[in-house]
């Protein structure tokens, strides 16, 4: 058994639900009816509503210590789930339940990477629900335990110069990583090879910030059509779609991560920024090693006559810059030493489905169960403590 008790499991991704005054006890006046507020319908559910739209479901898979078969998409009253999705001092007791020591926790009404506030109309009120849901989500989320609970921020990507800005103000309150999208094309941005986010990668390695794209970030869920501001390309969540299981999207997610590392490794922009830090959650790590293979593969047979890097092998750029992250991956741990053990790092993912709550530090020690007591050490608490400066 290789969690030995002096080992603390520091999970770098879980979620938190919103209590429902998070932006109303934040927003200036004049947008406290156009910020989002929680509605109740006339049959009895709970739904967000922000800019005159209906978002119906408050908890994004909030089904944690539910048995398999009775999973659904969402829980539609906040007393669907147990109070640890919102209230920290409940998410503290399950934590100690589960045997996690601390957890970075993602936004959920906002999408993970703040999708939600960047397709929004009214810029100046979306900047204003972003920097509410940081001073939230800092303030009272995490400050109610500062030595479990590790903050994050989300950032207004549609100007990378605020984004920069808000980089600044949130390392300035002692945040330790912030979330990205995945891809920003989705989103109508220019996607990772691009200088266009230079401000916003700039002010992260000056402030020691590491960038999580969290898998589904950008708005891209296999299996569903998305648009850009240039057309239908691909498939997003919004979308419904004819009777497509979503099973398909939960399976391909790690797809999504894929795509994202390949791009930045080709991108040149890790040349530029050698400080840079990505964090790949809730991806997944067994594809790691076959994606390096091929990204060397594909360097060294055609980056003669293409505008990318000649000298730097793109598996050696991955561990500089990347940290894989899993929840429950065995064939992954299997093939460690291919992605650094360095780099590795332990999901929980309370509340959603996919989640082991309440046995994740049981099932932990099973799939760990093989790993030397160093390794695993590294993987469930030293290699976040250290990516994240958050001290034991």
């Amino acid at each position: 058994m290789p969690l030995q008790d002096y080992m603390k499991i520091v999970s770098v991704d879980d979620h938190v639900i919103e209590h429902p005054r998070v932006w109303t006890d934040r927003l200036p006046e004049r947008y406290k009816g156009s910020g989002p507020q929680i509605l109740e319908t006339d049959k009895g559910h709970h739904v967000w509503k922000y800019e005159g739209q209906i978002f119906p479901y408050i908890g994004l898979n909030a089904v944690a210590g539910r048995e398999p078969k009775d999973f659904g998409m969402e829980p539609v009253r906040y007393e669907d789930m147990i109070p640890g999705c919102y209230d920290p001092a409940a998410r503290v007791a399950d934590m100690d339940v589960d045997g996690t020591h601390a957890a970075l926790c993602f936004p959920s009404f906002p999408g993970f990477g703040g999708g939600v506030f960047q397709r929004a109309k009214d810029k100046e009120l979306a900047l204003l629900c972003i920097q509410a849901w940081n001073d939230w989500h800092i303030d009272e989320w995490c400050a109610y335990a500062p030595d479990r609970l590790i903050p994050l921020g989300i950032l207004p990507v549609w100007d990378p110069l605020l984004a920069a800005k808000e980089v600044e103000r949130l390392a300035a309150k002692g945040c330790r990583t912030v979330s990205f999208p995945d891809s920003p094309v989705p989103l109508g941005h220019p996607g990772f090879t691009s200088d266009h986010w230079a401000p916003v990668w700039d002010a992260c390695e000056a402030t020691e910030m590491p960038v999580s794209l969290h898998f589904g970030s950008g708005g891209f869920v296999p299996g569903f059509p998305f648009t850009t501001r240039t057309g239908t390309v691909g498939r997003s969540a919004e979308a419904q779609v004819d009777d497509t299981p979503f099973a398909i999207a939960i399976s391909l997610f790690a797809t999504n991560l894929m795509w994202s590392t390949s791009e930045i490794l080709f991108s040149g922009q890790l040349q530029k920024h050698p400080k840079l830090q990505f964090v790949l959650s809730e991806g997944g790590i067994g594809w790691i090693p076959y994606i390096l293979e091929r990204c060397d593969f594909t360097w060294d047979r055609h980056r003669w006559y293409q505008d990318i890097d000649k000298e730097a092998k793109p598996s050696d750029l991955f561990r500089e810059h990347f940290w894989g992250c899993f929840i429950d991956d065995e064939h992954g741990l299997k093939n460690r030493h291919d992605i650094g053990v360095d780099r590795l790092l332990l999901e929980i993912d309370f509340p959603h489905s996919d989640s082991n709550w309440p046995n994740s530090r049981k099932r932990a020690n099973e799939v760990l169960a093989d790993v030397p007591d160093d390794e695993a050490h590294k993987i469930c608490e030293l290699n976040a403590r250290k990516l994240l400066r958050f001290d034991a």
